[in-house]
């Protein structure tokens, strides 16, 4: 028997959806990116979405293959790159997919006529809740699981995460089929399957954020050190 098989098996409907994660986590956890995307798709059919930043478009890629048409929430913070709104409008007339943008329920100048400007300089943790962690929220009630693209090598926080996970704060499962993989293997599997890539990529920003938060990097340095460059953040707060 398959990890996926077994992984399965131990879907059925007798159990909670925390008993399906805590089986799911242990039979999936050296299982292959596509064999944990058919799992979930196969748990959970139309009740799970993904979720992207329109860095690149290989977990749209991968999880398309197994279910056409599945929703894509993009979180449009109204502080984008040009080239992130681009690389989003792509991949909708690309890939079989629903992208679906999802907005804060204040505008860019509502927030500043409220909180004053440049929030995302004076209380950038408040600034993410706002506009990326609040709103992302709101659009994943409905839906039973997501997928998300973390990787574990990414930051210490994300070190323990597993590849199937309790959502604890929103109440639903989180599937993270490349949790394992390296940025190497990200790039084998761009370049093997010819997948769209945000082009800040190739302009000095290995992590793609809000504008006024993301900085170039130089080369050899950690991707994601132009993140909230000085600030002392490392998370928008949506994966802790």
């Amino acid at each position: 028997m398959t990890v996926l098989d077994q992984a399965k098996v131990d879907a059925r409907p007798s159990l909670s959806l925390e008993d399906i994660v805590d089986s799911a986590a242990a039979a999936l956890a050296d299982a292959s990116a596509l064999e944990i995307v058919q799992w979930a798709s196969a748990t959970f059919g139309d009740r799970i979405c993904l979720t992207s930043s329109m860095s690149d478009a290989a977990l749209i890629h991968l999880v398309s293959k197994v279910r056409p048409g599945v929703d894509v929430l993009f979180v449009d913070t109204g502080y984008h790159f040009v080239e992130t709104i681009g690389t989003r409008d792509a991949v909708e007339a690309v890939y079989p997919v629903n992208v679906i943008n999802v907005t804060s329920s204040r505008t860019v100048a509502e927030q500043d006529r409220d909180l004053g400007p440049r929030l995302h300089g004076r209380n950038p943790d408040l600034c993410c809740h706002l506009r990326k962690v609040e709103p992302l929220g709101r659009a994943l009630e409905g839906y039973m699981a997501w997928f998300t693209g973390v990787r574990g090598d990414e930051t210490s926080s994300r070190k323990d995460m597993k590849v199937v996970e309790w959502d604890r704060r929103r109440q639903m499962v989180k599937v993270n089929p490349i949790l394992n993989w390296t940025e190497d293997e990200v790039d084998n599997y761009i370049a093997d399957n010819g997948i769209l890539v945000n082009p800040l990529h190739y302009d000095g920003y290995p992590s793609i954020g809000c504008e006024p938060c993301t900085s170039r990097v130089e080369p050899g340095a950690d991707p994601r050190s132009g993140r909230w460059a000085g600030l002392g953040k490392v998370e928008c707060g949506i994966h802790l």
